[in-house]
C-alpha cells in the first residue's frame, strides 16, 4: 500500500515530481529520434515483511567499509519497528526491494540498544574536528543533564543511479510524519537532526602508468589536493543551514588499490569518507525547503 496516513498518493503531493517521481532515461543513437524509458517511483512505509534485506543492502552501502562495525540486522530491525516514520522508494510495488530509504532514529530513546550505543560511540569518535565541536558537545553531555539534547539521527541512502528528484518528497514526508507522531505524544521532539552521509576525495592512482587511462586536461587542483565531493548533492544545501558539518575517514582498513576500483574510467582514484551534518530543529524546515528548491532547479 502506497504512502501514507494522509491518504495522498505521492503523485498528488505538491512537492513530488510529476508522475510519482517519474524518470525518463534517454536511450538512443540519434538526437532526432530518441527513445525514452519511463519508470514510476512510489513511496511506501517501511515494510517488515519485505524490506529487511533491501534495507541491509542500503545500510551496507551507506557505512561503506565500516559496515562491519555494526550489527546491521539489528539496525534494519529498529528502522522497521517504526513503520509509520520514514519511507522507502520502489518502482515495482510494495513487494519489491527498496531503491532508496530515509528514516530518523532517536539516539536518546534507543540508547540502551547495542547498535545505537555502537553508533553513538562511532559518531563521537568522528566528531573531533573544530567544525563538528557542537556535535561532540551534544554527544558527550551527561545523560543526567537537565537540558539533554534529543538528537534525531537521519539515515538515508539510495542506489547511485536514482534521480535526485526523489529526495525532497522523502524529506517532506518525514516532516509530516514527525508532526503526526508528536500529535500522538510519541518521542520525536528533537532538538537537533544529525544527517549521516558520504563524501569522497579524488586521490592519485596506484596503477602503473601503462595501465592508466589517457590523461585528460583538468582544471588546476587545489593546492592541498583534498577537495571534497558529495555523493548526495543535497548535502551542500544542508550545509548552509547547519550548526556544523564535516567529513571523516573510515576506520576499517581497505586493500591497496581500493580507490582505483571505484574510479570508473577516470584518471583519479576515489576515496570514500563518512560525512556528518548537524542541524538545529528550528532550522530543519528551512533546510528541507532549500533542498526542494535546489533539486527542482531553483537556487
Amino acid at each position: 500500500m502506497a504512502k501514507r496516513k494522509s491518504q495522498k498518493d505521492p503523485e498528488d503531493l505538491p512537492d513530488a515530481p510529476d508522475g510519482k517521481g517519474k524518470r525518463k532515461d534517454v536511450d538512443s543513437d540519434s538526437d532526432e529520434d530518441m527513445d525514452t524509458l519511463d519508470v514510476d517511483f512510489e513511496w511506501f512505509d517501511p515494510n517488515p515483511a519485505v524490506d529487511f534485506h533491501g534495507l541491509k543492502t542500503l545500510l551496507r552501502q551507506l557505512f561503506d567499509v565500516d559496515n562491519q562495525l555494526f550489527n546491521l540486522s539489528e539496525l534494519a530491525d529498529l528502522i522497521l519497528s517504526q513503520p509509520l516514520l520514514g519511507s522507502t522508494v520502489k518502482c515495482d510495488g510494495t513487494e519489491s526491494d527498496p531503491f532508496s530509504f530515509l528514516t530518523v532514529l532517536n539516539l536518546e530513546t534507543h540508547k540502551d540498544k547495542q547498535v545505537i550505543a555502537d553508533l553513538t560511540a562511532y559518531l563521537t569518535r568522528h566528531a573531533t574536528s573544530p567544525a563538528l565541536a557542537p556535535l561532540n558537545t551534544l554527544l558527550t553531555a551527561p545523560s543526567t543533564a537537565p537540558s539533554t539534547a534529543q538528537i534525531g539521527l537521519i539515515l538515508t541512502e539510495r542506489f547511485i543511479n536514482m534521480p535526485h528528484e526523489i529526495v525532497a518528497p522523502s524529506y517532506k514526508m518525514l516532516q509530516e510524519e514527525i508532526q503526526w507522531a508528536l500529535d500522538e505524544k510519541e518521542p520525536y521532539a528533537f532538538t537537533h537532526y544529525l544527517v549521516l552521509s558520504k563524501a569522497y576525495m579524488e586521490v592519485e592512482s596506484n596503477l602503473p602508468a601503462a595501465e592508466q587511462p589517457p590523461a585528460k586536461k583538468k582544471k588546476a587542483a587545489k593546492s592541498d589536493g583534498r577537495e571534497t565531493f558529495y555523493f548526495h548533492p543535497e548535502d551542500e544545501v544542508l550545509h548552509k543551514h547547519a550548526l556544523g558539518f564535516g567529513s571523516f575517514e573510515f576506520e576499517s582498513p581497505v586493500d591497496e588499490g581500493a580507490s582505483d576500483s571505484k574510479r570508473a574510467f577516470q584518471e583519479m582514484g576515489v576515496k570514500p569518507m563518512g560525512h556528518l551534518i548537524l542541524i538545529e530543529a528550528n532550522k530543519f524546515a528551512g533546510a528541507v525547503s532549500a533542498v526542494e528548491s535546489f533539486l527542482s532547479g531553483g537556487q
